[in-house]
């Protein structure tokens, strides 16, 4: 008897379609997921950069407001330490100019209340 040739099943074509057809849908949704991933960074680096942008002016204000209030609480300083300057030079002035203050000049109503009686004696 003759043998018979084994013709190989008709399904093994069909396999091979549908191993061709996953293949290109796995090729498919890679690219969907690059594309994806690349998208996602393009956004996450724009956030970073809006971020840090974010952050340096805000320094930037904070470090002009504390310049600003740092210069006004000097000046403020500044104006007090004048007065209180000012106001002891005019009682050092009052103090060495007017007559009668030392007490040599006060000589005989100092012995008055030291002595008291014995200066009618």
């Amino acid at each position: 008897m003759s043998e018979a040739t084994v013709a190989p099943p008709s399904s093994d074509a069909g396999t091979i379609d549908v191993l061709k057809q996953i293949k290109a849908t796995e090729a498919e949704w890679d690219g969907r997921v690059a594309r994806a991933r690349r998208e996602s960074d393009a956004v996450l680096q724009r956030l970073r950069d809006e971020r840090d942008a974010t952050v340096a002016a805000a320094h930037a204000q904070a470090e002009t407001e504390r310049a600003r209030t740092l210069a006004d609480r000097r000046a403020t300083a500044d104006a007090e330490a004048a007065e209180i300057v000012a106001e002891g030079e005019t009682a050092a002035r009052a103090a060495t100019s007017a007559a009668g203050k030392r007490p040599a000049d006060r000589k005989d109503e100092v012995l008055r209340v030291v002595l008291g009686s014995f200066a009618s004696d």
